[in-house]
């Protein structure tokens, strides 16, 4: 037994334990908004509270396990998960293939008519860890123009295979990965500023041929939502309202007539934040998960070889990106398109593989203090 508390001592000793607190602090406020919004019989559905629960502790345990492994390990095993990703992501093309209810994209499998999983979440990590492998093998030359040109593919393989499923917010979220990764990288201003200019030029074409006509109305719609009340401005006029509701310190978690908008536990659990812990509890929620992404950076800045300062690149990527745009959906500042806030709101999958990716982060912690610790002793 004394050998068991001693591993988890060594082992707690070893891990970033600011960066997991702010996690488990995420997950919490999680639990307690979900709580809260089936107590007050906004949701029927009892079970997603428990759901929630069960995928917090397993992406907890899936966090230490893959902490514990070395993540030049974890990258050489790219092989393996890439290629289920792919083909979880694949069936989804397929009559197995789902779109949850309030949603616009086929993205999800059902698992024995119970459970839903969104493959794109996976190959989210699958693709931080194969962009990072491409990004080491070409560091010495990475603005040569081929490494550009297949860099460029690599990025682009994901991120229109999930387009092509109509997931355009997941979408976004593989190109954000793609830029961050890049950057990092040392990537060269005169590529930078040509990427501008083909974006430039890509955009009306992508505008008029590319986007569905409910993404280019959601758009339009996403500054000025009182221009269709009652259709694509629906969600964030209730969300905005629910929001502003709260004032300074909200009205409570367990209050009488709460203002209740669509998708409370989910893409707007923001606004139901905002009402019930008002402008407090949204600028603590905003500085948590702040504090959480410069956590991530901070442990790239420490990691002695390029591979895991690319991995803590494309997670810190992913959180940001999640953040602002889902905060940014709640105050009409961008449009509704699917994005979860990480950590927080309700989806199994979404917070597995959250923990998974926070996983990466700890073992990227793990490897390089070790060898700070070796080196100050000489060895």
């Amino acid at each position: 037994m004394k050998k068991v508390f001693r591993a988890i001592w060594e082992y707690l000793k070893s891990i970033d334990k600011l960066l997991m607190l702010f996690c488990l602090i995420a997950s919490s406020i999680s639990l307690v908004m979900l709580y809260s919004i089936i107590h007050n019989g906004f949701l029927s559905n009892k079970k997603l509270l428990i759901i929630q629960a069960v995928a917090i502790a397993l992406g907890i345990a899936a966090a230490i396990i893959v902490s514990l492994f070395d993540y030049h390990t974890l990258a050489k095993l790219w092989k393996i998960y890439t290629p289920a990703a792919l083909f979880l992501v694949l069936l989804t093309f397929t009559p197995l293939g789902i779109t949850r209810a309030g949603s616009d994209d086929k993205a999800w499998l059902s698992l024995f008519g119970i459970t839903t999983l969104q493959p794109s979440e996976l190959l989210k990590i699958a693709f931080v860890f194969t962009f990072a492998l491409h990004l080491q093998a070409v560091r010495g030359d990475i603005n040569h123009p081929r490494n550009i040109l297949l860099l460029c593919l690599h990025g682009a393989a994901p991120t229109l295979l999930i387009m092509a499923q109509g997931d355009f917010g997941s979408a976004l979220v593989f190109l954000f990965i793609f830029i961050v990764m890049l950057f990092t990288a040392g990537i060269s201003w005169k590529y930078v500023l040509g990427g501008i200019a083909a974006a430039a030029v890509a955009a009306p074409i992508v505008w008029n041929f590319v986007l569905p006509d409910y993404l280019q109305k959601r758009i339009l719609i996403a500054f000025h939502p009182e221009l269709d009340p009652m259709g694509t401005g629906y969600h964030q006029i209730r969300g905005r309202i629910a929001l502003g509701s709260g004032q300074i310190f909200g009205r409570g978690l367990f209050s009488d007539n709460l203002f209740v908008p669509p998708e409370v536990y989910n893409d707007f659990i923001f606004s139901y934040i905002g009402q019930t812990l008002g402008f407090v509890g949204c600028v603590g929620v905003t500085l948590l998960l702040s504090l959480l992404c410069v956590k991530m950076l901070l442990v790239a800045r420490m990691s002695r070889d390029p591979l895991g300062c690319y991995l803590c690149a494309g997670v810190f990527a992913i959180f940001i990106f999640q953040t602002v745009v889902n905060i940014g959906m709640v105050l009409c500042l961008l449009p509704v398109i699917g994005i979860t806030l990480p950590l927080i709101s309700s989806g199994g999958t979404s917070v597995v593989t959250s923990y998974l990716a926070i996983g990466i982060v700890l073992s990227v912690y793990r490897k390089n203090k070790k060898k700070t610790m070796f080196e100050s002793r000489g060895y």
